[in-house]
């Protein structure tokens, strides 16, 4: 898993002023909306005894914390105390993660990881979606989610597997009889990989038989152009040119933690625009998971190796061994999420993932909030623990 990469972590629809729980790379967030509309995420971690924000309130623009009442504003910074007599101060170490948020292509997209603005990987182009039906394009949009029990890159190099198609897809639209894959010319950038190839498609049936009335048989169908390939972090595009139209589906891999993994999805057409062809649309693309997940789930190991000559590899592979390639580099880059981003406990299995945010980098008081890191970090309690008092906290005054 890898931060300092924008996640695209939930419909925009469905965040409203009622604080909404995520999971991103193991890490609890909560976002909410401001009065104005502005949507806020911050860690789901109340800087003073860990409970969830998600299960509070918000009031003021500030989430309101259900276990002690205290408030976070839209910078993670406490602006209340309750149980503080009138007058003392609040703590300047009373805060929380506060991370960037876009909304975009109806996903609210939040940046998980502390790199200055400047210095960010761009949110990944999904040019579709200026072209929409509801805004007079051409494109119409179905949305939906499926959990898989799964890690997240291998379900993303599966979404980018060509030669998988004719064999989990067999039946629906798969081809068995034509597994080959021609060769094919990688389209790389610094943070996508595609390959467009050539399908032979089975016979069509159902709704779907429109298409090829005069061509029924497999002799007859025409090869399909199709696309695939990745966008980082964790986003899967799957383009398919059909005589009568594009069918376009992105997919955003959330992964919950190293074993879990939720995927939003977006499924567009440019055919069959009408609303009595969405429950058609959704049942197809949710038919693909369903023949995907068994055989994902059972792969070994779970996670992908780390070294490229662990599995083997076929010219038909390069789309997924450009991702690992990739991969390995962000790993040495120390972008991926580890001991460091761990707030440890005495119970090791119930750890906290707090990413750092940019506002450790401006904020003293933020980098300084915790106190207690993991002990694979090399952090060690005081040799006295008692030698700190307690009388300044108690005093409302920052012991840092």
């Amino acid at each position: 898993m890898f931060k300092n990469f924008w996640y695209a972590v939930e419909f925009a629809e469905r965040v409203a002023r009622t604080p909404t729980a995520v999971v991103c790379l193991g890490q609890r967030l909560v976002l909410f909306r401001t009065a104005a509309g502005r949507t806020v995420c911050l860690s789901d971690l109340c800087a003073h005894r860990g409970a969830a924000l998600s299960g509070g309130t918000v009031a003021d623009d500030c989430v309101v914390c259900p276990y002690h009442g205290w408030r976070f504003d839209a910078d993670g910074a406490c602006t209340k105390i309750p149980a503080n007599p009138p007058g003392r101060a609040v703590p300047a170490k009373a805060r929380v993660d506060a991370y960037p948020v876009e909304e975009r292509y109806g996903f609210i997209w939040v940046f998980l990881g502390d790199l200055p603005e400047a210095e960010r990987p761009p949110i990944p182009e999904w040019p579709e979606f200026a072209d929409l039906v509801q805004d007079g394009g051409s494109f119409r949009a179905v949305t939906g989610e499926f959990l898989w029990h799964s890690n997240y890159e291998r379900i993303l190099e599966n979404g980018c597997d060509i030669a998988h198609t004719p064999f989990v897809h067999a039946g629906s639209f798969g081809n068995p009889e034509r597994p080959e894959v021609e060769d094919y010319t990688l389209d790389e950038t610094e943070w996508s990989a595609f390959a467009t190839v050539r399908l032979h498609p089975p016979a069509a049936k159902g709704l779907w038989s429109r298409l090829y009335r005069g061509s029924r048989t497999l002799t007859e169908r025409p090869p399909v152009t199709v696309s695939a390939g990745w966008m980082l972090p964790n986003l899967i595009k799957l383009h398919v040119r059909l005589p009568l139209g594009n069918m376009i589906i992105y997919d955003t891999n959330i992964p919950v933690d190293e074993n879990t993994t939720l995927v939003k999805w977006v499924a567009l057409r440019d055919f069959f625009t009408g609303g009595w062809a969405d429950a058609n649309a959704r049942k197809r693309v949710l038919k693909i998971f369903r023949e995907d997940a068994p055989v994902v789930d059972a792969v070994r190991p779970e996670l992908l190796p780390v070294d490229l000559a662990a599995e083997l590899h076929l010219k038909s592979d390069l789309v997924s061994v450009a991702y690992r390639r990739r991969r390995r580099e962000l790993a040495e880059s120390g972008w991926q999420v580890g001991p460091a981003d761990t707030i440890g406990g005495d119970v090791p299995s119930r750890d906290a993932v707090v990413i750092a945010s940019p506002g450790r980098r401006t904020v003293p008081e933020l980098a300084r909030a915790w106190a207690q890191k993991s002990r694979d970090v090399g952090a060690s309690p005081p040799a006295n623990p008692e030698a700190r008092t307690n009388q300044d906290e108690f005093a409302g005054k920052d012991t840092a």
